[in-house]
């Protein structure tokens, strides 16, 4: 059975730069500290993480929301890509960052969980907080 993770990360950032950053290849590589290509239209393929990532947008709402098919080189075979929503709502200054990322195969949920935490949370908040300074 396939699954879904919803968490939040409260960023020093507007919704504008943290777009910008996640649809950049540049600052997606810069904040994540891995390789990222992204051609940054919809139907524009990406690659993150030197390619262990790879995927299609679907669906661009200039500094709201991002939706991309998404898929790792963890994934079997026969399985149809996972879809990763980046929700961006402006907060006190900040912004919260809702990932809603569904149909993560089965038995991999864990691992992607914390996957978003250390190689993609941990390191956007010490990206914008040093992009302030």
């Amino acid at each position: 059975m396939e699954k879904t993770l919803n968490f939040s990360v409260l960023l020093s950032a507007s919704p504008e730069e943290i777009y910008r950053a996640w649809m950049s290849s540049e600052e997606h590589g810069l904040f994540t500290g891995s390789k990222a290509k992204i051609d940054n239209k919809i139907g524009g393929e990406f690659t993150a993480w030197d390619g262990y990532i790879e995927g299609v947008t679907v669906e661009l709402h200039p500094y709201s929301k991002i939706i991309q098919s998404w898929r790792t080189s963890d994934f079997p075979e026969n399985s149809p890509d996972s879809r990763v929503e980046v929700l961006l709502t402006p907060e006190g200054g900040k912004t919260l960052l809702t990932l809603i990322h569904s149909s993560i195969p089965e038995g991999q949920e864990e691992e992607y969980k914390q996957g978003w935490l250390d190689y993609y949370f941990e390191p956007m908040k010490k990206y914008f907080i040093s992009k302030k300074r």
